[in-house]
């Protein structure tokens, strides 16, 4: 694919926003003798590669595309398709990654499935690609939830049919060997098994997750990134970021995330890890509710500042916008927000209520 600008790069370029603005409290590296250290000189260089032409214009997952609500009281077959994809992606401006993806996005489709359906899944891996795929769904009660029945190599596919038993949010990922490579490449999603009854009716729904990423640049330096495996094993990631893209779901990007005040929100937030966990926090407001490990058959938590999201696992969060403004979603590990990219954020427009909030202007 020919590399075209990006929508970012021109917001960028027009000076429009600034993401660490929008990361409120957290600050830029310290200044020493007027000169501002930059964290890329606090490491060894070394030389990359010039960024290669993007296969894909944008790999973060439009935070907005999930099914409806399920409203049907009874089971039904629920049709899946994903295809595995190798794409070069950038991540931020000038920062490309051969990503591994479902269906060419990070993270995979949200699949909506409610108790009692069966999922009926095609998996195709793209003639182009240079690995073999599989998906296991930590939905599926088999052997390695569906991984040893759907191992494809380039040009293949392979089908499968399983029951969901049992409510919750959860994670699905790319499980061959190097599952950690595949995962932190970009290879993980959310299947929602809605309980019989439903879920309670709110405004808005989003999905975002969270994965590290670990390659052989540093965090901003310009180039074709190659994976580390070293860097990996040793759990120290170049990124840490939501839905692929650095500060991808923000008003300086993609702002995709806007609601009105007076208006409730659910968010499915999941973590494909591959090691580290999310301390999943709303700067400016709590999680009303939390379900926590996506438990849906549990009673929430109610009013919770930070809720801890373990790799390969997720929860469902709601929260309320009684007054306007930019509400971020983080993960209160802040140097993974303000020097790795996991920031995400949701725009609330509506008149101002000053008996909660007023800043005395």
């Amino acid at each position: 694919m020919t590399h075209t600008t990006t929508r970012r790069q021109v917001l960028q370029t027009a000076g429009i926003g600034g993401t660490m603005a929008l990361a409120g409290c957290i600050g830029g590296p310290p200044r020493s003798n007027n000169v501002q250290a930059s964290p890329l000189q606090l490491q060894t260089e070394e030389e990359l590669d010039l960024a290669k032409p993007v296969d894909v214009d944008r790999v973060a997952a439009d935070p907005r595309d999930i099914p409806a609500p399920i409203t049907r009281t009874t089971p039904e077959t629920v049709s899946v398709e994903l295809e595995t994809l190798e794409q070069v992606a950038e991540i931020e401006p000038g920062v490309t990654f051969t990503a591994m993806t479902f269906n060419g996005q990070i993270p995979g489709p949200f699949i909506r499935t409610r108790v009692g359906d069966t999922v009926d899944l095609t998996i195709r891996n793209h003639e182009d690609n240079s690995m073999v795929h599989n998906v296991d769904f930590h939905a599926c009660r088999g052997p390695g939830g569906g991984a040893e029945a759907t191992n494809v190599e380039p040009g293949e596919e392979a089908h499968l049919r399983f029951k969901v038993t049992f409510p919750g949010a959860f994670v699905y990922h790319c499980a061959v060997a190097n599952v950690d490579y595949h995962i932190s490449s970009g290879m993980y999603g959310i299947i929602l098994v809605e309980p019989e009854e439903g879920l309670p009716k709110v405004d808005h729904e989003f999905y975002l997750g969270q994965h590290e990423l670990y390659t052989n640049g540093k965090t901003g330096q310009e180039g074709h990134h190659k994976f580390d495996f070293d860097r990996m094993a040793m759990e120290d990631p170049t990124y840490v970021l939501i839905n692929g893209e650095k500060h991808a779901i923000t008003p300086d990007n993609y702002a995709e995330m806007n609601v009105k005040t007076g208006e409730t929100a659910r968010i499915f937030y999941g973590v494909g890890g591959p090691n580290q966990l999310s301390s999943f926090h709303p700067i400016g407001s709590v999680w009303d509710e939390v379900w926590e490990q996506g438990a849906l058959a549990s009673e929430p938590m109610r009013y919770v500042q930070t809720t801890p999201v373990l790799p390969g696992s997720a929860c469902v969060a709601t929260m309320s916008f009684p007054v306007p403004g930019t509400f971020k979603l983080v993960d209160h590990a802040l140097s993974r927000v303000a020097r790795k990219g996991a920031l995400a954020a949701i725009t609330a427009e509506g008149p101002e209520n000053t008996d909660v909030f007023d800043p005395l202007d």
